[in-house]
């Protein structure tokens, strides 16, 4: 049974990107107290050779090889753009050159910075899918996880809600019309994927055992099962529609009481912000 409680997120499922304060485009960027950062970039109408070899050219040698190995231009494309958005952001947080970040990937994927060590210290986290790539960034939350996918392609709903949902949810799945499912299954799915990133454990944390409560107008609860000895008030998190074909979540864990206050802005990588994402809701 699982442990009751609500993590008392500032917004309301399902929110827009647009409801979100713009991130301001300036060459060095402050984050205060429970502040989350998001870029995204809908990377389908990049295509710039020049800035695609700049793009190239801050790659690491291990990712050379990880981009070598890739059969398809559109995977090619995804993990260019998935490294110099993440390089070019972290940049707009402290004097570091985007070519000088230095990465490492936890034992079950997490990426994290190595070098250079800059104050206050920056943690970020990745999401790609077809046609978008988010990173979040926060100097307040270690634990920080964001996932986006694209709800258009063909998925067994009911399958993978069955194997790896928690019972109520899928019961809820079910329960819905059969044109709302498709939103509330990516739902639940990005929602789960950004509290395993945040926890860097990855798919060691069976996706069955923690559950989420979307009620119209309520925020977004979490319950966890007793064996996770998690605590839902130490968690945040928002969904966002992205665009018509895309959702995006994040997580992060807080302390009791704590905020995860939103900032938002969609970019082209060294091009700057490529749109204005809305006002403060």
């Amino acid at each position: 049974m699982m442990a009751p409680g609500r993590s008392a997120a500032e917004l309301r499922p399902l929110a827009s990107i647009g409801q979100l304060p713009v991130i301001e485009p300036l060459d060095s960027i402050e984050l205060g107290p429970g502040d989350v950062d998001i870029w995204c970039c809908f990377y389908d109408d990049v295509r710039d050779p020049e800035l695609l070899a700049a793009y190239e050219a801050l790659m690491a040698p291990d990712e050379r090889v990880r981009h070598r190995r890739l059969i398809f231009a559109r995977h090619r494309l995804q993990f260019l753009v998935t490294r110099a958005l993440c390089r070019w952001a972290l940049s707009r947080y402290a004097p570091v050159a985007p070519g000088a970040w230095c990465f490492a990937s936890g034992a079950h994927g997490k990426p994290a910075i190595t070098a250079p060590v800059v104050r206050p210290q920056i943690w970020f986290n990745l999401s790609n899918t077809q046609g978008l790539v988010a990173c979040a960034v926060s100097a307040a939350h270690e634990f920080l996880g964001v996932d986006v996918e694209a709800v258009d392609r063909k998925t067994d709903l009911h399958g993978l809600a069955e194997r790896f949902f928690a019972a109520r949810e899928a019961d809820a799945l079910h329960a819905l019309a059969a044109e709302q499912r498709r939103e509330r299954f990516f739902s639940y799915w990005t929602l789960k994927e950004s509290y395993i990133k945040a926890c860097g454990l990855g798919l060691r944390i069976p996706l069955g055992q923690f559950a989420f409560d979307l009620e119209d107008g309520m925020p977004i609860g979490v319950s966890f099962d007793p064996r996770l000895k998690d605590d839902p008030s130490h968690w945040r998190f928002a969904l966002l529609r992205a665009s018509a074909e895309h959702l995006l979540a994040v997580g992060a864990k807080v302390g009791p009481g704590a905020p995860m206050r939103l900032r938002m802005a969609t970019c082209i990588p060294f091009r700057g912000l490529a749109q204005s994402v809305g006002a403060a809701p």
